[in-house]
């Protein structure tokens, strides 16, 4: 493949290359015929449940808590998550040349890159939610109050949105001379900046930066909140509340390690341990499969959510025609 270097090199950090290419998941025709219609039910899915998740908790009063306040603000991020890397993804399986502009490629990053942070964050405030549910539950509609929910929530997005763009700025004013070719299905910002021909020291330490904080500071909070949950728990006189009490946090627990084991898997190892067909493998979990998860787990073991289920059928069924 040809790289573009239509622009006239100028060395004042005017990038010459105007587009990347991506090389996809996988170059074998036949894979991709296959993976096409998988990845394209996948999105599709993605969209349903994280959509009528967001529609059911709108609608039905029962629902109007913390938790499920979260639950909603965290299939909104899904699907725009998700959105954000797969209609494309699924439109290159067709084309030969998998090529994106400069512009759009940081576009790209950017928006998944806020998800993706803001995810992280959510998580910790979710994991927050159970403790005191468990740890204070006499205390929890008072702790717990719409105000905080809203300024986590907004805590969350800001923290996001201020980290991706600290890190795409610079990234992409580095300077670009060629080759263009990106070894992934998205524009991984790791994958991009190797691509440089300036050096990527500071890009990289923001990125560090980033990941520590945003990364392991809400996994830190979540092993704390689990810390006092598991205290919580082993107080509790009865076997059955302990149970009970457990089962809260399983749907949490289940989209925690979804979601971090792959994203720690690519972005923590180092270097010289990367294999790009893992990290693809893996980026394909956290990106893609992981939004359609999240919304499953969390309806499929939650006994409230099937009720409002079934009352919103019943109401749609009472409904005049």
């Amino acid at each position: 493949m040809e790289f573009s270097a239509s622009m006239k090199v100028d060395r004042n950090y005017t990038s010459s290359v105007v587009m990347f290419v991506f090389l996809g998941i996988t170059d074998e025709k036949e894979l991709q015929l296959i993976l096409f219609p998988v990845f394209l039910g996948v999105y599709l899915v993605t969209l349903f449940w994280n959509l009528s998740l967001i529609i059911l908790i709108r609608m039905d009063s029962h629902l109007h808590t913390p938790m499920y306040f979260f639950l909603s603000i965290l299939s909104s991020i899904d699907v725009c998550y998700s959105s954000t890397i797969s209609p494309r993804m699924l439109s290159d399986f067709f084309k030969d040349d998998k090529t994106i502009s400069f512009i759009a490629c940081a576009t790209q990053y950017f928006f998944a890159a806020w998800m993706g942070q803001t995810e992280c964050c959510l998580l910790a405030a979710m994991a927050y939610d159970r403790y005191v549910a468990i740890g204070n539950p006499l205390q929890y509609s008072t702790i717990m109050a719409p105000g905080l929910c809203q300024k986590m929530m907004a805590g969350a997005l800001g923290t996001g949105f201020i980290c991706s763009l600290l890190e795409t700025i610079p990234a992409f004013h580095m300077y670009y001379c060629g080759p263009n070719i990106i070894q992934h299905f998205f524009c991984n910002i790791s994958e991009v900046i190797v691509l440089s021909c300036s050096s990527p020291f500071i890009t990289q330490m923001i990125l560090f930066w980033a990941i520590l904080f945003v990364g392991f500071g809400s996994f830190l909070v979540i092993l704390l909140s689990y810390g006092f949950i598991t205290v919580s728990i082993l107080k509790m006189s009865t076997i059955k509340g302990s149970f009970k009490a457990f089962n809260t946090c399983a749907s949490h627990l289940a989209v925690v390690t979804l979601y971090y084991v792959p994203v720690f898997f690519v972005y923590m190892r180092p270097h010289s341990d990367h294999s790009e067909q893992q990290d693809k493998v893996m980026s394909v979990f956290y990106v893609i499969i992981t939004p359609m998860l999240n919304p499953l787990i969390y309806s499929l073991r939650n006994k409230e959510i099937k009720q409002a289920f079934k009352r919103m059928l019943k109401r749609a069924r009472h409904f005049p025609q």
